[in-house]
């Protein structure tokens, strides 16, 4: 969990995706070949199959051998200013699961409302709730564990009202 790269908007041909994100690697960031094993644990295009009636390249998902290599290919992603695959611009991006998904949605509506606060409120990875309160930083990985310490702070009892 939490080692995916999503490469968005490469059109593949015939080679495998492997190597398609090879290709991508080094064409984008070949200055870490070296320092990074770009050799996925597991790559494929998503949906499986092609639609012929929709024309645009499906996601590929590759899975990294470890996610320090996700970090640093997606920072490096990041400090480019435009990254392409034979010239057209795609776009990566880190992967997450739908439970993953649902998980980061759940805290959505207590993050909104944090936010009128100003409590800087962040869903850190993957779904842990951080947030600045009374001069700290504090984080919860589930609603549990924030209702137990939200029982000593009325007025975070106050806003969160409904929402836990």
């Amino acid at each position: 969990m939490g080692q995916n790269i999503c490469v968005i908007g490469a059109s593949e041909g015939k080679q495998e995706v492997e190597e398609l994100f090879e290709e991508i690697m080094m064409e984008n960031i070949s200055n870490m070949m070296e320092e990074i094993d770009l050799k996925p644990r597991e790559a494929q295009s998503v949906p499986k199959a092609r639609n012929p009636k929709r024309p645009t390249p499906r996601h590929i998902i590759i899975k990294m051998p470890k996610v320090k290599y996700e970090e640093r290919i997606l920072k490096a992603a990041r400090e480019k200013p435009l990254v392409t695959y034979k010239g057209a611009p795609i776009k990566l991006a880190a992967y997450f699961s739908k439970e993953t998904m649902q998980d980061r949605r759940a805290w959505q509506k207590i993050v909104d409302r944090m936010k009128t606060q100003y409590l800087q409120p962040k869903i850190l990875f993957l779904t842990k709730l951080s947030f600045r309160v009374e001069g700290l930083i504090k984080s919860f990985p589930d609603k549990n564990k924030l209702k137990e310490f939200i029982i000593t702070k009325l007025i975070l009892q106050k806003m969160l009202t409904g929402l836990l």
